[in-house]
């Protein structure tokens, strides 16, 4: 018998990471077959630094032979990925359909010949990227027929040796507000906090979040989920306050399930996932708080499914609460609420960058996090049991996650 005084968390680093650089990064964006940007490659997406276009072309330079090519779409307001929350709709994207063409005679980054290198068809989501072929070409753009979208940024990174230095940070209206950087909060993004930290990495990072949406709705959209981002090797994930909203348990064996088929999904395309602790309320503005119940569930599903420990958003926020909205559920732009979120999955990533010393790490670390245990988890006889301090039993799951009673 395991026995887990919580919450006691692991990771098992599985691979080395390989540097990707970001070859984008500072270089002028040409637009609307005229213009020039230097909002697109500034490594910011603070919401008003945006260009009007659907033809955006980078000179990138000689040299790689591949590329991934990353982009973030803004949509009149719209902050969400993608509309996929049953509860309520949101903005969609424009510029479903459109083309990366790349040159390797080009001057301008409209004249000369280009490639079509990848197609782009029923674009639901705001954050995307593809990886192209880029041998002898010197030029990359974004080519649509359609009226112009809200481009917030593009990246291009030097994939020649390899493709896993790529994240997308699936998660909620949490996510949607704190990953995305507020006009008023222009602190670094995650991807930028860890290039400082490891000056030879520059992860691409796309962001995720969808207000109002719950782990049924990410498992009924999961083709989707995987059409778009499946080719993201990190899969980095906030979720648990919209399932277990107003405190109750009453979901807690469906969301369990759910992360368990996220889970299985996403390892089965190769993607390694880094699962958060739920974020907690200001219960004296929200009314409510996360049951410690689903953190004992995130804390199993870490340990039997030997996930990459994500931030423990539970512990901070209950510590902190000034960096959350009026609401008590959200973070707060105005007071750095983002800035923190992107902090603590720096800090929560950072292991996985600094341990580097071979390409197969297969022992186990345990170490404390910042709050205090709540619940107990017992693995015993291929299940992972949930017990509240009282000693009744909860929940009983088996190693996959699925509800044993």
């Amino acid at each position: 018998m395991k026995f887990f005084v919580l919450p006691f968390v692991c990771a098992a680093l599985a691979f080395a990471i390989i540097p990707n650089q970001n070859l984008s990064q500072g270089k002028m964006a040409y637009v609307n077959g005229a213009d020039s940007s230097a909002y697109l490659t500034d490594g910011s997406l603070t919401n008003w630094k945006y260009a009007e276009t659907n033809d955006v072309a980078i000179h990138i330079g000689e040299g790689p032979s591949r590329l991934f090519v990353s982009w973030e779409l803004y949509s009149y307001g719209g902050i969400d990925w993608a509309d996929f929350a049953s509860s309520c709709p949101h903005t969609k994207t424009l510029l479903t359909d459109f083309a990366i063409l790349t040159s390797a005679n080009s001057t301008t980054g409209f004249d000369g010949d280009w490639d079509t290198a990848y197609v782009v068809t029923n674009n639901q989501v705001m954050a995307r990227g593809a990886a192209i072929d880029f041998e002898g070409k010197s030029w990359i753009r974004l080519l649509s027929s359609e009226s112009p979208g809200q481009f917030l940024e593009v990246e291009a990174f030097d994939i020649s040796n390899g493709q896993n230095d790529t994240w997308f940070f699936m998660g909620t209206s949490i996510s949607a507000m704190g990953i995305k950087q507020q006009d008023t909060d222009s602190t670094a993004t995650t991807a930028k906090l860890i290039h400082e930290k490891f000056p030879e990495y520059t992860p691409a990072m796309l962001r995720g979040g969808v207000s109002c949406i719950n782990t049924t709705d990410i498992v009924n959209h999961l083709p989707e989920y995987l059409e778009a981002v499946g080719n993201v090797n990190f899969w980095a994930i906030e979720m648990g306050t919209n399932d277990g909203w107003g405190g109750g348990t009453a979901n807690l064996s469906t969301y369990v399930q759910n992360l368990q088929t996220i889970i299985d999904s996403a390892k089965a395309h190769g993607i390694s996932i880094v699962l958060a602790r739920t974020l907690a309320t200001d219960s004296s503005k929200a009314g409510w708080q996360i049951a410690p119940e689903f953190l004992a569930a995130e804390d199993s599903l870490i340990l039997v499914n030997d996930l990459y420990n994500g931030p423990d958003f539970y512990g901070f926020f209950k510590e902190h609460p000034e960096y959350l909205n009026p609401d008590g559920v959200h973070p707060n732009g105005e007071t750095g609420g983002g800035a923190q979120m992107h902090r603590l999955w720096a800090e929560a990533i950072a292991p996985i960058y600094a341990d580097a010393s071979s390409a197969i790490h297969q022992n186990r670390t345990l170490k404390k996090s910042q709050s205090t245990s709540l619940v107990k988890v017992i693995v015993q006889n291929g299940a992972v049991e949930i017990r509240t301090p009282r000693g009744s039993s909860v929940q009983s799951f088996d190693l996959r996650g699925r509800t044993v009673r």
